[in-house]
């Protein structure tokens, strides 16, 4: 068995693609791989194959969410809840140039928050302070006009206070979609039922499951079409596949680590 589910390479034709979930045994660490056609999505000419490799994966999460999932239209506000990691970053890249008409970003890291800014977040929200402080910053962000679309990267408590604070102050009428796409800050909340009579929010997820596997390969095609119009940045760093063992557990801070078959 050889491990790896994804990556990029070439055809027997010789065109460049990313592919997922090769034919076992025969995983993406190998130097040759089969791959079914429908699992391969043809990569643009100026999209570097490191890119490539690295950006599929967090890039579509926010696409599935926001085209599968939340049907979301250009012109809406779309609220990115855990935008310092590399997913969260991309979600807040793809929704402005998916024509979002107000971005808003929270995080736990205030460097990467403005980072996160120069990304295209219209308001940023640090999620390390006070309580008091910080529920009135995302009130705010929830009265007139509101929020369309919220992504949630977080979960767990950070996902409590944003419910319990939107149940307070969301007064639009248009239904508010709340979709889930990670834990990062736990997998299970406690949710009163106050919350749901209070507000027209519709609760979902995103991934694989609540997504056809044929449209999260899709949502991957619109990644890689997005990378050079939108100027998508990423973080990589590349490592020869020699190195595998002592790179799989080292820290390597904030970079996607894309290995390399030579």
């Amino acid at each position: 068995m050889i491990v790896g589910m994804d990556g990029v390479g070439t055809t027997e034709s010789g065109r460049r693609v990313f592919f997922v979930m090769s034919q076992a045994p025969f995983g993406g660490m190998a130097e040759k791989t089969v791959v079914a056609a429908q699992r391969c999505v043809p990569l643009p000419d100026e999209v570097d194959d490191v890119t490539a490799a690295a950006i599929a994966n967090p890039g579509l999460s926010s696409v599935a969410a926001l085209k599968l999932r939340a049907g979301f239209k250009a012109g809406e506000t779309v609220f990115v809840n855990g935008a310092t990691g590399t997913a969260g970053k991309l979600a807040v890249q793809m929704a402005r140039f998916m024509g979002a008409k107000k971005v808003i970003a929270t995080g736990r890291d205030a460097a990467v928050l403005r980072q996160v800014a120069g990304f295209g977040a219209d308001v940023t929200i640090d999620l390390t302070g006070e309580p008091k402080e910080l529920e009135e910053a995302v009130a705010e962000q929830f009265r007139g006009d509101g929020v369309d679309v919220v992504l949630d990267y977080l979960y767990g408590e950070r996902a409590e206070m944003l419910l319990t604070t939107i149940a307070k102050n969301y007064k639009s009428p248009k239904p508010l979609r709340y979709v889930v796409i990670g834990g990062g800050s736990g997998q299970e909340i406690t949710l009163p039922s106050a919350v749901l009579r209070a507000v027209p929010v519709m609760l979902m997820g995103s991934g694989l499951g609540s997504v056809p596997f044929r449209d999260l390969v899709g949502a991957v095609n619109d990644v890689m079409q997005a990378v050079v119009p939108a100027k998508l940045q990423i973080e990589t760093r590349v490592v020869p596949l020699a190195d595998v063992e002592k790179t799989w557990n080292a820290d390597v801070g904030k970079a996607r680590v894309v290995f390399v078959v030579r």
